[in-house]
């Protein structure tokens, strides 16, 4: 059984060279974006200062709907493009993921006690629920998300979910 969705990933990125490059390199494999958030300071921790200390979090969101369960292949393709950024550190953070009528779903290489373990060194984390017609964070939800920074965005890609998936039926 196929579970569709809309794949989505965040860029953290300290210029809008590296951005653009990023832009490029996501294209060759899932396609021009379709919609792009608002640019967003990511000042709400440190934990990204091995990039740079001055970073910007953006979201797009790919066309068509896919496959959830290839949520890791797209983390390892992230993986990819962000060491092909810059030796020998990345120069950017790539977090691929999906938004479905009822979740946001973020792919990570890290493993804590909320996140599940799908294969290949990933796991996958419920981020953002919807419900009762809007986002709602958990107490494990990264600040900037759970600040509501993104909500319109997260929206606009829940919307489109919703259109796709009733044309496919």
């Amino acid at each position: 059984m196929s579970i569709n969705v809309k794949r989505i990933t965040g860029i953290l990125y300290p210029n809008d060279e590296l951005l653009r490059w990023s832009i490029d390199e996501l294209a060759k494999i899932w396609g021009q974006p379709e919609i792009y958030s608002e640019p967003v300071a990511f000042d709400r921790t440190n934990y990204y200062d091995e990039i740079s200390p001055n970073l910007t979090r953006i979201f797009l969101c790919f066309p068509g709907l896919v496959n959830a369960s290839e949520l890791a292949d797209w983390k390892h393709q992230a993986i990819e493009i962000e060491a092909r950024s810059r030796e020998p550190i990345r120069a950017v953070n790539i977090d691929p993921g999906y938004v479905d009528g009822a979740r946001l779903i973020l792919a990570s290489t890290k493993d804590h006690a909320h996140r599940i373990y799908l294969r290949d060194g990933i796991y996958a984390e419920v981020t953002m629920r919807y419900r009762f017609k809007k986002w709602q964070s958990f107490d494990y939800t990264f600040p900037d998300f759970a600040s509501g920074v993104y909500d319109k965005f997260l929206l606009q890609v829940r919307r489109m979910w919703l259109q796709e998936i009733k044309s496919e039926r």
